[in-house]
């Protein structure tokens, strides 16, 4: 009898071990759509499905009440709109402090805040007020004595890297590294944050299908890529571009900040130009992605940093602009029915163990720098992204954008003239996307280069106007 307790205490030791070094799953709750479950409804459905970690984009006292007593962990955010008043007033981050974060915890278990999204991005150019806004943000939770149980950080998108590939070459944007990745990384750092970043694999393979298999996109098998600078074998996109962003912080000696991916996901229906959209590659994505955090280790570069990931997202969100990809990275309709069968916990992987996907997820292996082999490497590039016209701008202010971009922006308006390759369609709006794209890229997609106050954004889709293909760089 001694000897079976013996050997089922080792069992379960191994079994632990195995999972030492394992991440954690969470989900993005997003709210914009006219059709979604009740807040107290959405939390009986995370239970159900073993989720504790979820996310959320404002701090809606609806949901944060229904997740009250719930042990589901909850990160909140502070919208960018409200970045310049918090950079600039700690009153008012004391006051948004007390009523969104003070008043529901630690009932409501929320463990960090995001403020602002994806904000080197943000056509408003609200940059310069990020990392003022979150020392406010960080300020106040020291007021109110809780600073060591909530972090604050700031979701980045991965544009902001100037270089991705090989990921060892990996680089933050020039533009971005003195008047904020620095400070923020610092703060980061002397706070014990992390830093939050957006990956999607699926804007880098709709950009690049000649260059990037479908299955390094997917986790499935495939031959791999092999970094040239280190020795490193990639088997999958994802974590070739996490190491991308290691390396960009050690190259600025951030090596120690430690690092959540706090939105990724693959739409299960897209338009006819997003490639690989599709309910059975959104069912390998998520499933081999969550198989890959709850039983694996790191990536090849940070092998003993476990992966915390929030998938995006819970919901298919019918209000959402931009392409039909957008409304649907749900997980679950707004029915609560799954739009594909994946199991979110390590225990359903044992009656799944290929969790929906059609083919086995693959461990990545970390050979030594010896193990170099040259050519049949894929290569994975940055994630691009475009700047185009903002319609709702107007006529006048569209124009006077589109005369500028032109003039003495110096943009490349040749194809767009009467008989030339982009002139059709014909209209304002064609045109000045094309002008303004031109003079971004031109620009190197510099921050603040797709504004042209307020007539222009970035978008991680490539444009297409007939048969005009819009460049990507100069």
């Amino acid at each position: 009898m001694a000897s079976f307790t013996t050997l089922t205490s080792l069992f379960v030791l191994l079994s632990l071990l195995s999972y030492a070094n394992s991440g954690s799953i969470g989900v993005n709750y997003g709210r914009i759509a006219n059709n979604l479950p009740t807040p107290e409804e959405v939390v009986q459905l995370l239970k159900s499905q073993g989720i504790n970690r979820v996310k959320l984009y404002d701090t809606d006292s609806a949901v944060l009440t229904a997740l009250s007593g719930s042990n589901i962990s909850v990160t909140v955010a502070l919208p960018n709109e409200q970045l310049s008043d918090a950079a600039s007033k700690q009153s008012f981050t004391d006051s948004w402090v007390q009523s969104n974060i003070i008043r529901y915890y630690p009932k409501t278990n929320i463990e960090s805040i995001a403020v602002g999204n994806e904000v080197f991005v943000d056509p408003k150019n609200t940059t310069k007020f990020l990392v003022p806004a979150m020392k406010n943000v960080y300020a106040s939770l020291v007021k109110y004595g809780v600073a060591s149980s909530i972090k604050v950080s700031s979701p980045v998108a991965l544009s902001a890297l100037q270089n991705s590939y090989p990921s060892s070459s990996g680089s933050f944007k020039t533009d971005l590294i003195e008047p904020v990745i620095k400070p923020m990384l610092s703060f980061l750092k002397q706070s014990g944050s992390f830093l939050a970043v957006n990956i999607y694999p699926f804007f880098a393979y709709v950009a690049n299908t000649d260059t990037i298999s479908l299955d390094y996109a997917l986790f499935r098998d495939n031959k791999g890529v092999t970094d040239p600078n280190n020795g490193l074998v990639y088997k999958s996109l994802f974590e070739a571009q996490i190491d991308a962003v290691y390396a960009a912080m050690k190259a600025l000696n951030f090596d120690d900040v430690k690092m959540e991916i706090t939105e990724t996901g693959w739409p299960s229906k897209g338009d006819e130009n997003e490639t690989g959209a599709s309910a059975d590659n959104a069912a390998a994505y998520n499933g081999n992605l969550v198989k890959r955090v709850l039983t694996g280790s790191g990536t090849p570069l940070k092998p003993d940093e476990p992966l915390n990931v929030y998938l995006f997202a819970l919901f298919n969100e019918n209000q959402k602009p931009g392409p039909v990809s957008e409304r649907n990275y749900g997980l679950f309709y707004p029915s609560k029915e799954k739009v594909y069968d994946i199991t979110l916990i390590r225990e359903g992987l044992e009656a799944d163990p290929n969790n929906g996907s059609k083919s086995q997820v693959v461990k990545t292996p970390v050979p030594s720098p010896a193990s170099v082999v040259g050519g049949g490497v894929e290569e994975s590039k940055v994630v691009n992204t475009w700047c185009v016209a903002n319609e709702k701008a107007g006529t006048e202010q569209l124009q006077a954008a589109l005369d500028y971009a032109c003039g003495e922006g110096g943009a490349d308006c040749r194809p767009i003239q009467p008989g030339a390759t982009c002139h059709n369609p014909d209209t304002l709006a064609a045109h000045a996307s094309y002008a303004f794209n031109s003079y971004y890229q031109k620009k190197a997609r510099g921050t603040g280069t797709c504004d042209f106050k307020g007539a222009a954004y970035v978008v991680t889709q490539h444009p297409k106007y007939g048969s005009c293909k819009f460049p990507t760089g100069y």
